[in-house]
């Protein structure tokens, strides 16, 4: 009965120094809610019509060791996140007309492989939390994408996509696949080609987030600023990709204090291949760098896609 009770309140406290470590992050548990680097070059480009559709595969590694506080420090628990994903999307983009674009709509059906760590310094010694879920994380479906080809250098779209909680989650769990709440993203895209072949591609992109009944936690509006110059040579397109992340506004959740908002900036190589009938491939690798109230590291992605 003895051990029982100070198992009981050791857990108990490092739960509590857990909670408050995490608290300087801004949205619940310091992560985005919708994935980075999904735009670079081609941003503002759509698969053409077909008769099946698009499906795209892609998988993407990051990995951060560094934890930042809201002034970029370095936070003085140890902490370790290495993160595989892997995803199918579906996309069929149409002849139909709206607003004088091509009407369009999808779907993205994300897993994700998590191993995270974190050392918390208590009264009592060093209490490590560790844990590796590899499950469903949360579906993206995407019912409204609209394409503007606006000249012959110049290409727009914009979409709606709707991130359900279908992941799996578990309050309790260090890292969780799953955010447990929904998440409406609008966006814009675009693309301009040079006549010479440069190209400057951006996205531009909110998300509103829901509350997290589990937590009672609801995670500040996000914006996200992806993009990607270089030249094309042949099939291929080469050059910078990166994208500037910040929270607008403050999280809510009791206890919490106003203020804590994350922000990021990232950039690195990117590379893409797109010859007609062939699947057009994107490929890019960012370092992170000035991030606040979440962790900075590396990011690799690999996007192959194929109409059909």
């Amino acid at each position: 009965m003895h051990n029982n009770k100070i198992t009981a309140n050791l857990l108990a406290l490092t739960v509590g120094l857990l909670t408050a470590s995490m608290a300087a992050e801004a949205t619940e548990n310091g992560r985005p809610t919708t994935t980075f680097g999904v735009y670079d070059f081609g941003a503002g480009i759509t698969p053409p019509p077909s008769k099946y559709g698009t499906l795209s595969l892609r998988t993407g590694y990051y990995s951060a060791d560094i934890l930042k506080d809201s002034h970029g420090n370095r936070s003085k628990n140890d902490f370790s996140l290495d993160l595989w994903s892997i995803s199918a999307a579906y996309f069929r983009m149409t002849e139909h007309q709206l607003f004088g674009a091509r009407y369009g709509f999808g779907g993205v059906l994300p897993f994700f492989k998590m191993d995270a760590e974190l050392d918390i310094q208590t009264p009592i010694g060093t209490q490590t939390l560790k844990a590796d879920p590899f499950r469903m994380a949360d579906a993206v479906f995407i019912p409204l994408i609209l394409q503007w080809d606006v000249s012959p250098n110049l290409f727009v779209n914009t979409s709606f996509a709707i991130t359900a909680p279908t992941g799996d989650y578990d309050k309790n769990r260090l890292v969780s696949p799953g955010t447990n709440y929904w998440t409406y993203s609008p966006a814009a895209n675009f693309t301009y080609i040079s006549n010479t072949g440069f190209e400057v591609s951006s996205s531009f992109q909110l998300d509103f987030n829901t509350r997290n009944h589990a937590t009672d936690y609801k995670s500040g509006v996000e914006y996200k600023h992806e993009f990607a110059v270089g030249q094309h040579v042949g099939p291929w397109t080469v050059g910078l990709g990166g994208f500037y992340y910040r929270q607008l506004t403050d999280d809510d959740a009791p206890n919490l204090d106003t203020g804590n908002r994350s922000q990021a900036v990232a950039i690195g190589p990117a590379l893409a291949f797109f010859k007609p009938g062939k699947p057009v491939v994107n490929m890019h690798l960012y370092k992170e760098f000035d991030a606040r109230n979440r962790t900075e590291g590396y990011t690799f992605a690999l996007r192959v896609s194929q109409s059909f």
